[in-house]
């Protein structure tokens, strides 16, 4: 049956009133929906519906939230600007049930929206076209999102690739080029909204508004600030994009990937303008910037198969895409993952990296993968922990390109990184931070070490230590684990996995049971505590009531800035005040113990239980809690750091435009993606895993 319009909302005369659901798509320009809606002559009713409990775990985090909360300002100016009278906001713990409530106070006759690819998009757009079309509604999406949808790239045979060198070789041979991007409508028309109720979108509580004050000195969401931060880059960085884009310590990459992200940014807009350079200095002879347009597009075609990866594979954010990474032995101790979130493993790249991302929100995509190797292979904790603090702390929190990136890092690509070879954090460091100069803006405890020993300190003699002021195991941590512990118990839980693997699947070849399955029936590792934020379940009401999350995690706060790490309590407890904390704590002199007896207590602290493929229960460090004395005020800060400002704002995509199989993600310079040698070392397992009955579910 037809929706009947409500006098309330100016609905009532004949004619066409569409609403342009606006997502991750918040621009003006190249905006396909808006656009349709403006050619149809109808009346333009523009609409956002925030409802972060569909995420589940994956609720937006701090610094998300305030990004999301900008954008939309400067969007509703925009729009305003157009003819529109007003952007419609909407606060519901279900967006199709907002949507079709709108709708109804409207009057609408069609809906218009733009193409996410995430599992949970796709199921919810796939129920709002059911019931929209139920009620009469005529409903249409468009592609906002990618150069070309998912189901156009396929290979020969017609089916979907499964690496990223042949996926992104089809994209650049399409017999047809991505469309022009949009330009902005003329003129919108909105009719009479007047009385057409806006909920108020609550983002932040004021705990938040101190550390999100600081964001704004560095990044300027919106569409336009996006147009300005692409054609700085173009005008500048990207001519010497290839040389620079492994430099830590500056501000060498695109710094796009946040306004790509929330769809501030039209990737396809960047793509033509990226290649009209190209063509331009191909015919200048400038091959160094030629190749610097290969390289960042390469980074753009790495965005295209997280989202063609999400779409063929919607379980790929939870499980492996190899089959035989299911029996990988994980170690679930939530010391080690407290450990690496504070910047305090001892090896001082990835102590740099983890406390920029505390205090932040940003990365360089190069110790985004230096970090994520390290919490993988030398940690080994279970990658969808590193995944989810990535989402909970990022700017450019991407669900997909994490999730590409992360498993590339595990080595459950086919075309992924070696998960037998642990990179040196002391070799990258001098790659990509070779002067120090990154390290030393991070870990302040390490200034005045010199350059020789900044990524190695623990082998600097003894007088150059006192000289800098260093204490190792005091001021600054020695390393958590060395790396040849770390390499012998790598091979050790690759040997279990194999073994595991080949059980399996021997006992299914007997035709006996069905062995261990496959990994849709094995739960994945659940997130610790600490990693599950506790939202308000109830859809908030268009009050100045409407509350945020009664409990926050902590470790989405920007750091209060101090001169030293040393302090009695490092992490506010969960529940801000009432409870009791039972979780395992970081001792305050978890490190004093001399250099030759540390290996053997980290030895002695693990205990046999300690790894689990799915099947075993955790067991954490026995440790002593310290307790906050009475009537002192927790500290929300985990790193020391002053904060420096960015020119341009934003952070490039998850996944290096370019790597090598040492350090960097999809060679460009290689024949192959990456060296085959595992693989080929077991070639009956690595078979891409059966989702059909995933997608099912969903």
């Amino acid at each position: 049956m037809s929706v009947s319009s409500s006098p309330m909302c100016g609905g009532g005369e004949t004619g066409m009133r569409i609403v342009v659901w606006f997502r991750r798509d918040l621009r003006v320009e190249d905006n396909p929906a808006l656009a349709a809606a403006a050619r149809a002559g109808g009346e333009v009713v523009p609409a956002y519906v925030w409802s972060p409990e569909e995420d589940g775990p994956y609720y937006p985090g701090r610094v998300s939230r305030w990004w999301i909360s900008q954008s939309l300002q400067h969007l509703d100016a925009s729009l305003r600007r157009l003819g529109a009278e007003k952007l419609v906001t909407r606060r519901s713990a279900d967006a199709v049930v907002a949507l079709l409530q709108l709708v109804r106070d409207t009057g609408a006759t069609h809906v218009y929206f733009n193409h996410l690819y995430d599992p949970i998009s796709l199921v919810r757009d796939h129920r709002l076209k059911e019931m929209l079309t139920a009620e009469g509604i005529v409903v249409q999406s468009f592609n906002a999102d990618l150069l070309y949808e998912p189901w156009e790239v396929v290979d020969d045979e017609g089916q979907p690739f499964t690496m990223f060198a042949p996926f992104w070789n089809r994209c650049l041979s399409m017999l047809y080029d991505p469309p022009a991007p949009l330009l902005p409508p003329k003129k919108i028309n909105s009719g009479n909204l007047s009385m057409c109720p806006s909920d108020d979108l609550i983002f932040e509580d004021e705990s938040e508004r101190g550390s999100n004050a600081l964001l704004a000195r560095a990044w300027r969401p919106g569409w336009q600030n996006a147009d300005k931060a692409l054609t700085a880059f173009l005008n500048g960085p990207l001519a010497d994009y290839s040389v620079n884009r492994k430099k830590a310590d500056s501000a060498s990459t695109s710094l796009l990937s946040p306004h790509l992200h929330f769809g501030e940014l039209s990737v396809r807009k960047v793509f033509h303008l990226v290649r009209m350079k190209q063509l331009v200095w191909s015919n200048e002879g400038n091959h160094a910037a030629e190749e610097s347009c290969t390289l960042f597009l390469r980074s753009i075609g790495l965005r295209e198969y997280s989202r063609y990866l999400s779409f063929n594979h919607p379980s790929s954010h939870e499980r492996p895409l190899l089959a035989h990474l299911r029996f990988f032995p994980w170690v679930v101790n939530e010391c080690y993952f407290k450990i690496w979130r504070q910047g305090r493993t001892g090896y001082p790249l990835v102590d740099a990296g983890m406390r920029e991302l505390w205090a932040t929100g940003w990365l360089h995509d190069r110790i985004r993968v230096v970090v994520s190797s390290f919490f993988v292979k030398v940690l080994q904790l279970p990658w969808r922990w590193g995944m989810k603090y990535f989402w909970d702390t990022l700017l450019d929190a991407d669900l997909e390109s994490d999730a590409l990136g992360w498993q590339y890092i595990t080595g459950s690509l086919p075309d992924g990184r070696e998960l037998d070879r642990i990179d040196n954090p002391q070799f990258e460091g001098y790659k990509f931070d070779p002067h120090g100069e990154y390290v030393r803006r991070w870990i302040p405890e390490l200034a005045r070490l010199p350059t020789e020993w900044i990524h190695h300190p623990w082998d600097a003699p003894v007088s150059v230590l006192q000289a800098a002021g260093i204490e190792l195991g005091s001021n600054y941590p020695l390393p958590i684990i060395e790396l040849d512990a770390a390499k012998a118990r790598l091979q050790e839980a690759l040997s279990e996995m194999w073994q595991l693997e080949a059980a399996s699947r021997a006992t299914m070849n007997n035709g006996m049971e069905e062995g261990l399955g496959d990994s849709s029936e094995v739960p994945p590792i659940e997130f610790p505590q600490e990693l599950q934020m506790e939202v308000d379940r109830q859809p908030a009401q268009a009050t100045a009531n409407v509350q945020m999350t009664a409990r926050r995690r902590e470790d989405q706060m920007v750091p209060t800035m101090t001169a030293s790490l040393n302090r009695a309590e490092t992490e506010v407890s969960a529940d801000l005040g009432n409870s009791e904390d039972t979780r395992a704590q970081v001792p305050f002199h978890a490190h004093l113990e001399p250099r030759v007896q540390r290996q053997d207590a980290i030895q002695n602290a693990e205990g046999p239980a300690l790894r689990t493929n799915g099947f075993h229960q955790p067991n954490f460090f026995q440790q002593p809690q310290k307790r906050r004395p009475e009537g002192v005020a927790p500290s929300v800060s985990e790193a020391s750091s002053s904060w420096t400002g960015r020119e341009g704002a934003v952070v490039p995509v998850w996944s290096p435009p370019a790597a090598s199989g040492h350090s960097e993600t999809f060679a460009a310079d290689e024949a192959d993606v990456s060296s085959r040698s595992y693989l080929d070392r077991h070639p009956q397992s690595h078979r891409l895993m059966n989702w059909s009955q995933l997608s099912q579910s969903l």
